[in-house]
């Protein structure tokens, strides 16, 4: 089957995924460019999934500061340095922080349950996964805090 270089560009820059596996979904898919997008993200689920329960060392500590009124601190983790030093990481840590900024999440679990703010079709549990296909690594949120000017503090 000939597949368009147009058509796995196109798929390439809208999925992350690498151009061996944007023509494999493609061949599979018989040139259906949504039902290639499907078995993209089908495959990345299930290379999360892999990844699930791997040791996460390495990371960052995300800040974000909204209009310097609230404050949040988020510290992500990945198995490696190197990936921790992505911008898809990054991006992904910013995303997170800015998600517990506008949601005020009680912890993690429930962090990873709400509906994306920028997506409500797509969970944060599913944002990770997403980044965690397109590394290639387990990623975690490992805590978070949130700051609000006028909040009651709760010495622990």
């Amino acid at each position: 089957m000939t597949i368009s270089l147009d058509t796995l560009k196109k798929l390439r820059a809208e999925t992350q995924a690498g151009v061996a596996d944007c023509r494999q979904a493609l061949e599979d898919a018989l040139g259906d460019y949504k039902k290639a997008k499907r078995l993209l993200t089908d495959r990345g689920l299930e290379k999360a999934a892999k990844k699930e329960g791997k040791e996460t060392s390495q990371g960052i500590v995300e800040s974000y500061v909204h209009n310097g009124r609230v404050g949040v601190l988020v510290e992500l983790r990945s198995e490696t340095d190197f990936v921790a030093r992505t911008d898809e990481f990054k991006n992904l840590a910013h995303e997170v922080s800015l998600q517990v900024c506008s949601m005020n999440p009680k912890n993690t679990r429930e962090l990873l349950a709400e509906p994306y703010i920028r997506d409500p079709n797509l969970t944060i549990e599913g944002l990770m996964k997403q980044t965690i296909a397109k590394v290639g690594e387990n990623i975690t949120v490992a805590r978070f805090t949130r700051m609000q000017l006028g909040d009651t503090i709760v010495n622990e």
